[in-house]
């Protein structure tokens, strides 16, 4: 069967509502930063007065993503932080990258408009200099929703953009956040397995042969007293290693920024999104993208065989990610 993609221009919240319930396998998607940028758009996300007010819409478009979601899905969200007062000084711009926040949130977070106690009216308690920790607030707030909470994955950017800062150090990673619906829930753990050397194969080897040193009669008495140690466990583990030669994937995924010329801003590149799509999404399923943009989980996803849905605000930028993804004869805007 050839994957397909599928682009629908609309606000999010009412495209999603139209999709069937538990139709898609897999989520991988980065909202809309706080306070980022304006690009001209009614309805978009990012520019609410508050970061309490930018939550609830979060979590309200990710209620109508949990209900298209499969029970087994998996859902991947990149989420990047700023400062309070630092108006779109982090995280990834687009093709309105010239076009600096509104003058309402700049007036906002000026000193004049600083309370008694230091902070920022309608902040969240933020000072100016804070950062806003916009990625755990959002995290928190969908495993209060009801989604569950796997994993915070780092993605550290070894060329991370400059910053002029001279008390702090310069950022150079974000978060990744795995969340589910379920308990359980598809996950290929080999297909994004790492490689070891020669060397760390041998060492986990060394770990097994002394293992069965310690206790030879562990594999073969099923009530032996070391079947469900920490030391099986373990044992277990580096055998599984040595064999395959290859080891479970870490939560530091290093994977350089890429810039995008065809319409002068950086997306999320590529190698960020494929392990989600390898691990989360089964072969031949389909990924969402609510936040479609210009369309990488969408290109992602039919270079790995799986079917792309892309929503997208703004006209524009779904003809960009027309142009990327248009590589099938599935392809439907």
């Amino acid at each position: 069967m050839i994957p397909t993609c599928q682009i629908i221009i609309g606000d999010c919240i009412e495209q999603l509502r139209k999709l069937p319930a538990e139709s898609v396998h897999c989520v991988v998607t980065s909202p809309p930063y706080y306070g980022l940028r304006d690009y001209g758009m009614k309805g978009q996300i990012g520019l609410e007065k508050t970061p309490a007010e930018f939550l609830r819409k979060l979590v309200e478009v990710f209620e109508e993503v949990r209900r298209v979601l499969r029970k087994d899905g998996t859902c991947w969200v990149n989420m990047g932080d700023s400062y309070a007062g630092s108006w779109g000084a982090q995280g990834r711009s687009g093709a309105m990258a010239n076009r600096s926040v509104i003058a309402a949130r700049q007036i906002d977070s000026a000193p004049k408009r600083v309370s008694k106690a230091g902070t920022i009216p309608g902040g969240c308690g933020l000072k100016p200099k804070d950062m806003m920790g916009m990625p755990w607030r959002l995290a928190f707030a969908l495993q209060d929703a009801g989604w569950y909470l796997r994993q915070d994955i780092i993605w550290s950017k070894p060329n991370p953009m400059p910053e002029s800062v001279q008390d702090r150090c310069c950022k150079s990673h974000e978060y990744l956040f795995l969340l589910t619906k379920s308990a359980r829930y598809h996950w290929e753990a080999d297909a994004i397995a790492e490689a070891i050397s020669d060397e760390s194969r041998a060492r986990y080897q060394r770990a097994v042969d002394n293992a069965e040193k310690y206790d030879p009669t562990r594999h073969k008495n099923g009530d032996s007293s070391m079947h469900n140690s920490p030391m099986e466990v373990l044992t277990r583990a580096a055998a599984r290693v040595a064999e395959k030669g290859t080891r479970t994937k870490r939560s530091v995924w290093t994977v350089p920024t890429m810039s995008f010329s065809g319409a002068h801003f950086a997306t999320y590149p590529p190698d960020l999104v494929k392990p989600c799509i390898l691990a989360g999404c089964p072969a031949g399923g389909t990924v969402l993208d609510p936040f479609g943009g210009s369309g990488t989980t969408g290109l992602v996803a039919l270079e790995l065989g799986r079917s792309a849905i892309l929503l997208e605000l703004n006209p524009e930028y779904a003809a960009i990610a027309k142009r990327r993804c248009d590589i099938t004869p599935g392809f439907n805007l």
